[in-house]
């Protein structure tokens, strides 16, 4: 038996949850993973996994040796594709988790600057809205944007998410007499706004005062907005705000071209909305990755 990638299939089975996830990974069968794993177990005499019909769980024995295992796998796989390539040359694949609209606008461009830089680098990206789990899924490293409540993942700060009230020129050129130009929060009570699920405030939204209110700077008004759409995507609220559909309260990133072309407006300009931190995060055994910190210092040097 190969201790090395029995090991490696063990970690995976505990990571994943499940045989099949592994075999369909390697392209084997169920039947075969149990194998490496029960022959693992045979080796070291002891019992690491309570198997049962619906769930797998680790054993005390099991929990013991899964840490040190997914480290020691995790580094074996970094040195040998370090040795491989040489000192400078990076090899092997990166695999990179970000929020949709941020990925394609964002990470993207970097991911290609990152390729070029790194020829030996293969990068599997993957963007989606909401939760990632990292482990789970096998990703290196992952965008986040807001605060970080998993205090089990390796972060680093990378920049910061500029929010506003933004409208497209159409939807503002369509409005009718008894829903002018917010000039206050409130006056939101009588426009569509459009709501973003992913976020805990769904459709309350806070808004601080800066000295040209009118009101305390400093103070906050938190106005609780109605419309005809919410959605789990930014996309989706891109394109509904560019389509004249309403206003959102949106990351700016989304709008940079269009807001220089005049075509998206930012309101209530004298109210401030909360900036999101944006971090790269990592699963603790990827710490030590040198592809990971070379993607890490490339987004660190963007100023996102």
């Amino acid at each position: 038996m190969d201790r090395l990638q029995a090991m490696e299939i063990f970690v995976r089975v505990v990571e994943t949850g499940s045989f099949s996830a592994v075999a369909r990974e390697r392209r084997s069968t169920q039947s075969a993973i149990s194998k490496q794993v029960a022959g693992l177990e045979k080796t070291l005499g002891a019992q690491l996994l309570l198997r049962t019909t619906r769930a797998l769980a680790l054993t005390e024995a099991g929990e013991r040796y899964f840490e040190q295992a997914r480290r020691l796998v995790a580094e074996v796989a970094e040195a040998e594709t370090e040795l491989r390539a040489g000192d400078t040359q990076l090899q092997g694949w990166l695999r990179v988790a970000a929020p949709g609209a941020f990925g394609r606008l964002k990470v993207l461009p970097l991911v290609q600057k990152f390729l070029a830089a790194h020829p030996g680098v293969k990068v599997d990206l993957r963007l989606a809205d909401g939760f990632v789990d990292l482990v789970e899924q096998g990703i290196d490293v992952a965008v986040r944007i807001g605060e970080l409540t998993d205090s089990s993942l390796v972060a680093r700060r990378v920049g910061t998410t500029r929010r506003g009230l933004l409208a497209s020129r159409k939807y503002l050129r369509s409005l009718p007499k008894t829903a002018s130009m917010p000039r206050v929060p409130e006056d939101l009570f009588a426009h569509n706004c459009i709501v973003y699920s992913e976020l805990a405030t769904r459709n309350a939204w806070t808004f601080t005062a800066g000295p040209g209110a009118g009101v305390e700077p400093g103070s906050s008004c938190t106005v609780r907005v109605g419309g005809n759409l919410q959605t789990n995507a930014s996309e989706v609220i891109r394109a509904a705000v560019l389509a004249g559909q309403g206003l959102g309260l949106s990351p700016t990133f989304l709008f940079e071209e269009e807001m220089a072309r005049g075509e998206v407006q930012l309101l209530l300009a004298d109210w401030a909305v909360q900036e999101l931190p944006l971090h790269l995060v990592s699963p603790l055994q990827r710490r030590h990755s040198a592809k990971v910190r070379a993607f890490g210092d490339l987004v660190a040097a963007a100023g996102l």
